[in-house]
């Protein structure tokens, strides 16, 4: 004889047969039975197959730049500021276009200084205030027509504290008529140690179609160009905060700079190659999802459910 205990009741199997001592207990164990009998079906050779679990990716944002304006509740033109990457940047309408599904992006020769102390003249957009994200997929499909000089860029900033606490995420980066491009992450801790590798290089056809892009979860950053990953970035908790400003949302900026010599080591502008532009196809965002497929199952369905992480 097998007893099972159950609050105050008391199951008892004998020989086979059931015999039960208040008819709670006996509610209990049709339950029971029925899960059993669940698991059975599921688990039995005449069952139909079902899926288990998939990991998947689930667009949650995106910028296709159809129609022929820039969509304003996504995004906002840069205006000039001292640093580098937007010294030349400018608000002229003739600087940014959208045209058959395109975003353009110019850089020009200033041709009227008299307005702008600035040599050259280029556009730049942000999605700050408007959007951002906060790990994830991103995608962005984009090609370059060069120039000496040019320095075309698709990044992110964080939106707490200021640069470089806030932290940085740089998809691409572009220079002058390279086969090549640079993405990288900066923060306080790459900022003060310039041996920590923070980033990578990837060879490219810069006036063919590419896609540049980073799947970001709370303890890496894995860069990819064309859909292939291309440099891994890792957070190390010993080395605290400052090193893994990534935990917060960031924000977009795509931006079109000229700039000859400094840090980036483009060298000197040549104007005899401008105008330079970048374009973008299409931005994406993703989130990582997990899906349970809908199925039937000895006649007993079930539907699918996603849960977004």
């Amino acid at each position: 004889m097998q007893s099972v205990h159950l609050d105050n009741y008391r199951l008892k199997l004998v020989g086979g047969d059931m015999k039960y001592t208040s008819k709670g207990a006996l509610i209990f164990l049709a339950l029971i039975a029925a899960i059993l009998s669940f698991f059975t079906q599921i688990n039995g050779s005449n069952s139909a197959t079902t899926s288990s679990p998939q990991l998947d990716w689930q667009l949650t944002w995106e910028d296709e730049f159809t129609g022929s304006n820039l969509n304003d509740e996504k995004w906002s033109l840069y205006t000039r500021g001292n640093h580098d990457w937007k010294n030349t940047m400018s608000e002229a309408p003739r600087l940014l276009k959208i045209e058959d599904g395109l975003l353009h992006l110019s850089a020009i020769i200033n041709d009227k200084p008299g307005k702008a102390p600035a040599a050259y003249l280029t556009a730049g957009i942000t999605s700050e205030g408007k959007f951002s994200y906060k790990y994830g997929k991103v995608v962005i499909r984009a090609r370059f027509k060069s120039a000496q000089g040019a320095w075309p860029a698709l990044w992110s900033l964080g939106d707490k504290n200021k640069w470089p606490a806030n932290g940085e995420i740089d998809l691409m980066e572009h220079l002058n008529f390279d086969h090549k491009v640079y993405q990288a992450v900066h923060s306080e801790y790459t900022d003060k140690d310039p041996t920590e590798k923070n980033g990578g290089v990837t060879n490219i056809n810069p006036v063919d179609w590419n896609t540049y892009g980073s799947e970001w979860d709370e303890n890496k950053i894995v860069f990819t160009v064309n859909g292939k990953p291309t440099h891994v970035y890792l957070r190390l908790p010993e080395k605290g905060e400052k090193q893994w400003p990534f935990n917060q949302p960031f924000y977009f900026i795509f931006s079109m700079q000229e700039r000859g010599g400094g840090g980036n080591q483009s060298g000197s502008n040549n104007s005899s190659h401008n105008p330079a532009s970048m374009e973008v196809d299409w931005v994406r965002v993703y989130k990582k999802s997990v899906s349970y497929r809908e199925g039937m199952v000895k006649g007993i369905s079930y539907q699918a459910m996603t849960v977004l992480k």
